[in-house]
């Protein structure tokens, strides 16, 4: 997996991963997603358009990734999962407890606007 973390604003981090986010790649991807309200990043926005595969501890790195920025007060949304990404999420359910946006313009006037 390789991360690319771009800043649209100050306060907002589109993550970029590319890859399988596994059991072999999730506790990285969960580090890099504890590290950010550190740097002043408030919302995060995933975008999962390049993950190919996710399996439960990826998710559970998102939960870890969703309850950190929303302690403090921010958001933390996703930009379009492919199909195998998406199913994972809706058979967890999870995709009732992400806000998930088609694309990243979506997502960044939602969290700047507090649409989520």
């Amino acid at each position: 997996m390789n991360v690319k973390i771009e800043h649209p604003q100050p306060n907002i981090a589109v993550v970029r991963p590319k890859g399988r986010i596994d059991a072999a790649t999730s506790s990285q991807f969960r580090d890099l997603l504890r590290r950010l309200p550190s740097q002043g990043v408030e919302h995060v926005i995933i975008d999962l358009r390049d993950v190919s595969f996710m399996d439960s501890s990826g998710l559970s790195a998102l939960v870890a990734g969703l309850k950190l920025i929303r302690r403090k007060g921010g958001a933390l949304v996703l930009v379009g999962p492919q199909p195998p990404v998406r199913m994972a999420l809706q058979l967890t359910m999870l995709d009732r407890v992400f806000r998930i946006y088609n694309s990243l313009r979506d997502a960044v006037a939602a969290v700047n606007g507090r649409h989520y």
